[in-house]
């Protein structure tokens, strides 16, 4: 066991502050990464702050981030797919039970003994788990991504969270080649998902209540906005869309966009509201919809999509910021002001 520098909250109310916390020494079949940047997803905050208590109650200290780029600095005995040297990526699982149903179909996100980044069971230290914001992490090979080395490191960090979770559905949902794609919000999620319909070759349609996001929905790739508060535009557009990614956390009118697909379309939820949304069955039924959820991916379907990105040159948009301005940056997200994802350059640990 080693101790590494990093940033933790020791209660729901507290900033997040510097501290050392425990690593365990490399295994047989472990990567030591150090991590070079780790971005901020909106669920690091909810952690911190304790918001998903009826749920996912947060252990302390909580050390947060699973949007995990670094390089390899030594491994296991018995590692086969990394080297020293080696840029490395670790999302939102660490560990999982490896012989459930879940595991042998390779989506691991839903396994009942999954161990996530952060404060999840630690079953080689005990307590919980602890995430990016530190300057290293001891991860199983088996959990541990080839990140593409022509990709700048600061945009490929969010790819291991918001990249897969918009990525997954589409290709769970088939060839969209040719498809009339709708991409519900222009956040941390909503850009990724215009850049994944547009690389796929959709026609990409932005739904968005802010005129302002116009401009930028189109510099991603979408080939239309609509401006979803604007009854007349919604209708004109009813009943065409083969697919549509709803990635909203806030309570809305779900309803408003089934009645945007097509006979046989799908909308699929990424984000989670608070409150339970209103589905009418009507509209379901009337055409045949369906309205389905997902989660991040499986450790196979998230290198093919970094593969995918390395390809494509797809990358996250981030606005880069030392670890000494986290909590300013958490401010900042609960008010949606970032284009489109914080990321953290870890290199600025070393000062503390």
């Amino acid at each position: 066991m080693y101790n590494a520098k990093a940033y933790s909250a020791a209660s729901a109310t507290s900033p997040l502050a510097s501290t050392t916390i425990p690593r365990r020494d490399t295994t047989e079949h472990d990567v030591q990464i150090e991590i070079l940047f780790c971005g901020i997803c909106h669920s690091d905050l909810h952690t911190v702050r304790n918001e998903w208590s009826s749920i996912m109650p947060t252990t302390y200290p909580c050390v947060p981030g699973h949007e995990i780029v670094g390089r390899v600095t030594s491994v296991g005995s018995a590692v086969t797919g990394f080297k020293p040297g080696d840029l490395a990526g670790v999302g939102c699982l660490v560990d999982s039970d490896h012989t459930c149903p879940s595991c042998q179909a390779n989506v691991e996100q839903f396994c009942h003994n999954a161990t996530f980044t952060y404060n999840s069971p630690d079953k080689h230290l005990g307590g919980v788990t602890y995430g990016g914001y530190s300057e290293s992490v001891v991860v199983d090979e088996r959990f541990v991504l080839r990140v593409p080395a022509n990709l700048d490191l600061a945009g490929v960090a969010p790819l291991l969270c918001a990249g897969i979770t918009t990525y997954s559905p589409m290709r769970r949902w088939g060839n969209i080649k040719g498809k009339k794609v709708g991409v519900v919000g222009l956040g941390g999620l909503g850009h990724m998902g215009v850049k994944f319909a547009r690389a796929f070759e959709a026609h990409v349609v932005v739904f968005t209540t802010s005129p302002g996001k116009k401009e930028d929905a189109l510099r991603l790739g979408a080939h239309k906005v609509i401006i979803s508060s604007n009854a007349e535009e919604m209708q004109k557009h009813a009943g065409t869309f083969n697919f549509i990614l709803d990635t909203i956390a806030a309570e809305h009118d779900i309803n408003a966009y089934i009645n945007m697909l097509g006979r046989d379309g799908n909308i699929t939820l990424l984000g989670a509201p608070e409150k339970p949304l209103a589905v009418s069955a009507f509209a379901l039924l009337f055409g045949r919809r369906s309205l389905s959820g997902s989660l991040i991916g499986g450790l196979k379907e998230t290198q093919e999509m970094l593969d995918f990105c390395g390809k494509n040159n797809i990358t996250s948009d981030v606005e880069v910021i030392p670890i000494q301005k986290v909590n300013e940056a958490y401010e900042r997200l609960v008010k949606s002001d970032v284009k489109y994802r914080f990321s953290i350059d870890m290199a600025t640990l070393k000062t503390e």
